[in-house]
């Protein structure tokens, strides 16, 4: 039996190590929170798992909310006009529901599953010497934890890594008493140029169904404000104050809401990023990288547990087509590549949203308010970013493809 050494409780580490299991390798999943502090803590992110990715999960056994998690069936883009109403609008549906469930409810349930399953736990802080033991003791060890002192091990990659600092501050919460938006629910995505964004979902919280919500602000503009909140009581406020500025529409629905919790909210900020996929320890043994650890985005397109999940799903079927053959350096770079080839799509689709758009995508954003098929062709990229391209990196592509629907560009 084959011994795998997993760093990070998150949807990567969590959906692998259940994977492994299946098969009936033997796995060490190493966390430096256990269940009940994650219970009990702060939100770690907001996150909407598209189709592809629920499908992915259903095959880990982490679908445990199908019945009570409030479904994500569609998109709603509004972009801000310079007089306070919505320049542009339109919604469409999702060729399948997405699903937004509490990660403080998600992961320690996952971590439980795992243990129930025969895995092994291990509560506590990886360190060098640590990282050494647990090679000494798998023939495999693979980093999953995220934006932690482990990542920075792995080096930048500086092909695919523009920016040199973050790009936007982020300040997530978790709320009740959110109007639902109309006709139907889902996630709504605000843009206000020049200034940042604003993403709303419906989703299942510790108390509930529930919405969040992540404000994007582009450093030192006027959503950039949240250095002086205290408590999750004074983030909600101050949220309703910049929607009722800022997005009129969104400010009416906010007007009853309430923190779901004390440690309902989250601040921070962090840069994009692309690493190298191996690491070296001391001793010489390579470690994998998985995940936000090598490919970590910014969430303004709502890709990372998505990417994490996918990452996964192929890292589990590289280990499995190994065999009895050694997890060697190459090996590693082979198994990045594989989950790069669809991450790709992803990253350059975030790193393009978070510069001002170019006039083609203005164009393929308008239109969408015009024709349903555009809109549920970009509302459904969410899912598959891959089927984005190449119409919105290439101006030529997006006006052809716009002819094919008749719009004149």
């Amino acid at each position: 039996m084959r011994h795998i050494t997993i760093i990070g409780a998150g949807q990567a580490g969590l959906q692998l190590g259940l994977g492994l299991l299946s098969h009936g390798y033997s796995v060490r999943l190493v966390s430096d929170r256990d269940p009940e502090a994650i219970r009990n803590g702060s939100i770690l992110s907001t996150q909407c798992m598209f189709g592809s990715s629920r499908e992915i999960e259903r095959a880990a056994g982490m679908n445990l909310w199908d019945s009570a998690c409030p479904p994500v069936v569609g998109m709603h883009l509004r972009v801000a006009g310079p007089d306070g109403t919505a320049a542009l609008a339109w919604s469409a549906p999702l060729e399948r529901p997405g699903q937004s469930v509490d990660q403080r409810v998600k992961m320690p349930a996952c971590m439980e599953l795992f243990v129930s399953r025969g895995g092994e736990l291990l509560v506590e802080k990886a360190d060098i010497a640590s990282l050494e033991r647990y090679a000494r003791q798998s023939e495999l060890v693979v980093v999953a934890a995220g934006k932690g002192e482990v990542g920075a091990l792995f080096p930048r990659d500086e092909a695919h890594s523009p920016f040199q600092k973050p790009q936007r501050t982020l300040a997530a919460s978790c709320v009740h008493g959110y109007a639902a938006a109309q006709p139907f629910d889902g996630v709504t995505a605000n843009m206000i140029p020049g200034v940042g964004e604003y993403f709303v979902m419906p989703g299942l919280t510790c108390s509930g169904p529930c919405h969040f919500m992540i404000m994007e602000a582009v450093p030192g503009g006027p959503l950039d404000c949240w250095g002086d909140v205290r408590d999750a009581t004074e983030h909600v406020a101050l949220l309703q104050r910049l929607l009722t500025q800022w997005l009129p529409w969104e400010g009416e629905r906010a007007r009853h809401m309430q923190p779901a919790d004390a440690q309902a909210t989250i601040r921070g900020r962090y840069t994009p990023v692309v690493r190298h996929p191996v690491a070296w320890l001391p001793s010489g043994t390579p470690m994998l990288g998985l995940a936000d650890t090598v490919v970590l985005n910014d969430p303004i397109t709502g890709q990372g547990a998505n990417n994490a999940a996918k990452a996964a799903a192929c890292y589990l079927e590289y280990i499995l087509a190994r065999g009895g053959q050694p997890f060697d350096a190459v090996w590693m770079q082979a198994t990045f590549d594989a989950a790069w080839s669809d991450a790709q799509w992803a990253t350059g689709w975030t790193n393009a949203m978070l510069q001002p758009p170019p006039p083609h995508v203005l164009e393929i954003l308008g239109a969408a308010a015009e024709l349903p098929a555009v809109a549920r062709w970009f509302a459904n990229g969410f899912d598959r970013p891959a089927s984005l391209f190449p119409w919105i990196a290439e101006p030529i592509a997006a006006e052809h493809m716009l002819a094919s629907h008749a719009v004149t560009v």
